[in-house]
């Protein structure tokens, strides 16, 4: 039986003030203040210890009565992406940045039934064992004893 384990209410919590002390550096990079919240919200969500994480338990976790506010700031709402990309990457090397850090490349393999996503292929995923119709994303990695950190990613787009 494999059992699943959510994080401790304890780390959530010292996620959350963590998030809300970076918050004043990332609020440059969103144009508009009801997306710079509806980003803080979906943060939030992520982080949170709700077991599904799409855009409607974020959603109702986070007191929204549709996700539509989570589709608009993922799919058409404007905001500097390379930007608070580059500011993650300088928050985690601050913080985190230590002799014998290592960086790691990983590539996860995301199952999809359909063909509607962008870069879905029948290919080899290593999530599978074997090929299936995926996406693939590639995703960096910094790590040191005193944490970890996500900094980079990519969606892997076939050539065809």
């Amino acid at each position: 039986m494999v059992v699943k384990t959510l994080p401790e209410r304890s780390i959530v919590s010292a996620i959350q003030e963590e998030l809300n002390t970076v918050r004043p550096l990332l609020d440059n990079y969103f144009r508009r203040v009801e997306t710079k919240h509806s980003a803080f919200a979906y943060l939030n969500g992520l982080i949170s210890l709700v077991e599904r994480k799409n855009s409607w338990q974020l959603a109702e976790q986070e007191g929204f009565e549709t996700p539509y506010v989570f589709q608009h700031l993922l799919g058409r709402a404007l905001w500097d992406v390379n930007g608070l990309s580059e500011e993650v990457v300088h928050y985690s090397a601050e913080h985190l940045g230590q002799a014998g850090g290592v960086l790691s490349i990983d590539e996860t393999g995301f199952l999809k039934k359909g063909n509607k996503s962008v870069g879905v292929k029948r290919q080899y995923s290593g999530t599978a064992g074997r090929i299936e119709n995926c996406q693939i994303g590639v995703f960096l990695s910094y790590a040191t004893e005193k944490g970890r950190a996500l900094i980079d990613r990519e969606l892997y787009i076939p050539e065809e």
